[in-house]
């Protein structure tokens, strides 16, 4: 399967994913608002999903994932699979001493600002231990992920997320005749449920691609010290985005009630496209460089890294742009109803045009951290994390008294882009990253389009905007209008001036068709 090919196959089905996800949150929104049991609830979810971006999705996989596709190339699908295998026990065995009598303490580290209010605190913990099962199964379905992903299998994996945001709309719906304390219990609950249910549908994916995994006894083999050794930095490394989102949910913990929440819903819509975008570049293309490094090709690998750039940006630096601009009527026609109020949506949207600012840095540094994952080098995006850690946290402790929480959400954008730009350096000074003629046109288009992109956005907010008292509906048709208008502009002044090659982009969806 071709890059471009595994890239759509991900970003598509992310895309169904993230939809469903924004009518999760909406009726999260409009049910919970931004109060203390909404703060609760998000740093209970916030819990199993940082440990699964930081151990499952991020160092463990860019650590597997280079091992199980080289052992598959070299050496067979059968020792691969043992391999798999001795890593799946390794994984189980170190996720089960998180235990839950832990989790207090636990609690104090991600939101300390909750011990001083103790109904806020206990009902935190009481929803993160039902969310804590979560944790292992979504574990263990990111290693089934790394599996089918390097046997060119992305369909399953990129599907499975989408369980888990049917579960949380069945929660939120049924909740109110099931007599919980509150909501938030039937969401906790539907996320408990959801990873149960995606580590099944993984497990049927591989053993439909012939790889029945077996769960054996925990064994230190020489492959598992390999892993263990390149995923011990990779945990940083590969995470510093999630360890940035975590320093704000706990920082944000000391501000007034809300601040936990207007991080979150904010922190969504940006993850739209850097979900999409940043899951299928990096999906798809550490398993290609892996092989591609193997093999000995590097003016492949290098190939394949341009082109990653380039898709990154295309699809980033407008997004980003966009988000800025109309921030405040996306936050308000996606999210004001209910227990959310104008107030809420204005300050939900101030975080989400700081979150954007660092949209594209989030992607690039999937696409260039990738490249040291792919030739066994964690140390290296493990220095420049901790760089990037301790700017955000020297940002944050400055900007958090001036602006509140929009300055955690800018601290973290400034951050991300500091770690893809150092990555980046890295690269070209190795000689592992040369800027090719294509990647360079779309660099020169990409500025010219963008620009004539946000005159539009501009012009047309500023003459007609989308005003918060039409209805909703009126609002919506405004709104799609402007996002039309704006990117219409931007793909006409992006072909004119060589930043997108239609010719690529129908020869791959030519080989689609014929495939």
């Amino acid at each position: 399967m071709s890059l471009m090919r595994a890239m759509l196959t991900v970003g598509g089905l992310t895309m169904v994913s993230r939809v469903l996800g924004f009518a999760r949150d909406i009726a999260v929104a409009a049910a919970l608002g931004a109060g203390p049991i909404a703060d609760a609830f998000f740093v209970a979810f916030k819990f199993p999903n940082f440990f699964r971006r930081l151990f499952g999705e991020g160092a463990f996989n860019s650590a597997f994932v280079p091992l199980f596709a080289g052992m598959t190339a070299t050496q067979g699908r059968l020792i691969a699979l043992g391999f798999a295998e001795q890593a799946l026990a390794a994984l189980v065995t170190a996720l089960m001493v998180l235990a839950l009598a832990a989790m207090p303490w636990l609690m104090l580290v991600l939101a300390p600002g909750f011990a001083d209010e103790p109904a806020r605190f206990d009902v935190a913990v009481e929803l993160t231990r039902i969310t804590f099962p979560y944790l292992l199964f979504i574990c263990i379905t990111a290693l089934m992920s790394g599996m089918l992903n390097s046997l060119d299998r992305f369909a399953a994996a990129a599907a499975a997320p989408i369980l888990l945001n049917l579960a949380m709309l069945t929660a939120v719906a049924i909740s109110p005749w099931l007599g919980l304390p509150t909501l938030a219990h039937g969401l906790v609950w539907g996320v408990f449920v959801a990873g149960l249910l995606q580590m099944v549908w993984l497990q049927q994916s591989l053993a439909r691609a012939g790889m029945r995994l077996r769960l054996p006894r925990p064994h230190l083999s020489d492959d598992v010290k390999t892993l263990l050794r390149l995923m011990v930095p990779g945990a940083l490394g590969a995470g510093i985005t999630q360890v940035n989102l975590l320093v704000d949910v706990m920082l944000a913990s000391l501000l007034p009630t809300g601040a936990v929440s207007y991080l979150y819903y904010a922190d969504r819509v940006n993850q739209l496209p850097l979900g999409i975008v940043g899951a299928a570049i990096g999906t798809a293309l550490l398993p290609v460089l892996s092989r591609q490094i193997r093999a000995g090709d590097l003016a492949a690998a290098i190939n394949s890294q341009n082109r990653s750039t380039a898709y990154a940006l295309i699809l980033t630096v407008p997004a980003a742009v966009g988000l800025i601009i109309l921030a405040e009527p996306i936050i308000d026609l996606l999210f004001r109803r209910g227990a959310f109020g104008v107030v809420e949506a204005e300050a939900t949207a101030a975080a989400l045009a700081a979150f954007a600012v660092g949209l594209p840095g989030y992607v690039l540094v999937k696409v260039f951290a990738t490249a040291f994952f792919a030739r066994q080098d964690t140390a290296t995006p493990v220095r420049v994390a901790v760089a990037a850690l301790v700017i955000n946290v020297v940002l944050n402790l400055s900007l958090m008294g001036v602006i509140g929480h929009v300055g955690l959400a800018l601290s973290t954008a400034i951050a991300g882009l500091f770690n893809a730009a150092t990555l980046g350096w890295l690269l070209h000074r190795r000689g592992l990253f040369q800027a090719d003629a294509p990647l360079r046109r779309t660099l020169l288009g990409l500025i010219g389009a963008t620009l004539a992109m946000a005159a539009v956005l501009l012009g047309l907010s500023h003459l007609i905007g989308v005003p918060r008292e039409w209805p909703a509906l009126l609002r919506l048709a405004a709104l799609a209008g402007e996002i039309g208008a704006g990117a219409a502009v931007f793909g006409l002044v992006a072909v004119r001036l060589g930043a997108i090659d239609l010719g690529e982009m129908r020869r791959v969806f030519q080989r689609r068709r014929k495939q």
